[in-house]
């Protein structure tokens, strides 16, 4: 269920450089678009495309479910006169705002909910940030951002302000997950010289002490998290493993890790896993297949389905290169991004909650990693 609208009022003057504040308030004429140059519609999605590190080529682009609006290949471009950067990161909706995070730029920007920038906060002179911001997770006016270099930032969602920091915990941050009060997080590899060594531990910390409180111990490479019914779910990229490891925590089973097999990829909603299992091979680089199982797995029940919940998919999605799976929260859709791991955008296809095959679109850019839905 979604929490009721607060209407994110954006302050006229933008700062470039530094954080420019926002308040909230309830507003029930619609979404806030404040600034924006584009009319749109009510109903909308965005997909951040991670683009390619080094080539400042990130964007986020818009897409009308309803099809009574035309695709935007870099809405935030367009809204905001300016790229991105490198290396989109991660993307979520709060508060009907988006907050996204650029790792190769290491800043985090809070839209409103036209893609308009109300806020930023760039970690580069920051010398306990300046390793790279990773992924976000949000929380009781908070967003929590794992970076490189072993520090969980709290971060005031509302002005970006960065009130604690915890440093010394780990590695090289990835994937953050919040349930129960608890905050997840991915330890994944250090480097030694030019070796990498890949750790086998999520941290979990306290969010009303915002203190550290254990390690758990996972499979090797811990790396994306997602939850569902006060459950955590882990993949890890374990290397030495037949493929990623995906692994369900109880939050309120003292966080037992149970193995729930392999996926390389996953969505969560209503109590149900949306997974696919991507055996990739990159023996013919830059041409690349893969072979593609897609299950779900029933949280509540602990089952997972016998066949595929796609119906009538394209030929070509069984060995396309999946680089994300996303459940609309309103009607169920599902959204599969693919990539050519090459200068050509990547594809979204588009399932009915039944999984019936209603549409493919490209995605405006490269590598899309994530969307965000405004119902």
């Amino acid at each position: 269920d979604r929490r009721q609208r607060q209407m994110c009022i954006r302050d006229r003057c933008m700062l470039a450089l530094s954080v420019s504040f926002s308040s909230c308030s309830d507003d029930e004429q619609g979404w806030d678009d404040s600034g924006s140059k584009i009319e749109l519609p009510y109903v909308r999605a965005y997909f951040l495309n991670e683009g390619t590190m080094g080539q400042n080529n990130a964007g986020i682009a818009f897409y009308a479910p309803n099809k009574d609006k035309d695709f935007i290949g870099d809405i935030y471009k367009a809204q905001n006169k300016a790229s991105l950067g490198d290396t989109g990161q991660d993307m979520i909706e709060y508060e009907d705002c988006i907050y996204v995070s650029v790792y190769g730029s290491n800043y985090l920007a809070k839209l409103n909910a036209a893609c308009v920038e109300q806020a930023r906060v760039s970690f580069i002179d920051d010398a306990d940030l300046s390793a790279g911001v990773r992924s976000i997770a949000a929380h009781d006016g908070y967003i929590y951002a794992s970076f490189y270099g072993g520090v969980v930032a709290k971060i005031n969602a509302n002005t970006l302000k960065v009130e604690k920091k915890l440093t010394g915990h780990g590695d090289n941050l990835e994937g953050v997950a919040i349930c129960n009060d608890m905050l997840y997080v991915a330890n994944a590899y250090k480097n030694e010289g030019v070796n990498y060594i890949y750790h086998t531990e999520v941290l979990v910390f306290d969010l009303n002490s915002f203190s550290f409180k254990e390690t758990l111990t996972v499979a090797s490479n811990p790396n994306k998290l997602t939850e569902d019914d006060d459950k955590a779910f882990l993949i890890s990229w374990d290397y030495s493993a037949e493929s990623y490891v995906l692994q369900m925590i109880d939050s309120k089973n003292n966080n037992k890790v149970t193995n729930l097999g392999y996926a390389t990829h996953v969505a969560a909603e209503n109590d149900k896993l949306y997974c696919v299992d991507s055996r990739v091979d990159y023996s013919s680089w830059p041409e690349v297949a893969a072979v593609n199982t897609f299950y779900t797995y029933d949280v509540k029940a602990g089952t997972k389905s016998s066949g595929s919940f796609l119906k009538n998919a394209p030929e070509e999605l069984g060995t396309a290169v999946v680089y994300m799976i996303a459940v609309n929260d309103s009607n169920g859709d599902i959204y599969i991004g693919t990539t050519g791991h090459s200068d050509v955008n990547g594809d979204i296809y588009r399932f009915k909650n039944d999984g019936t095959y209603m549409e493919k679109f490209d995605c405006g850019g490269q590598n899309p990693n994530s969307a965000v839905f405004f119902n």
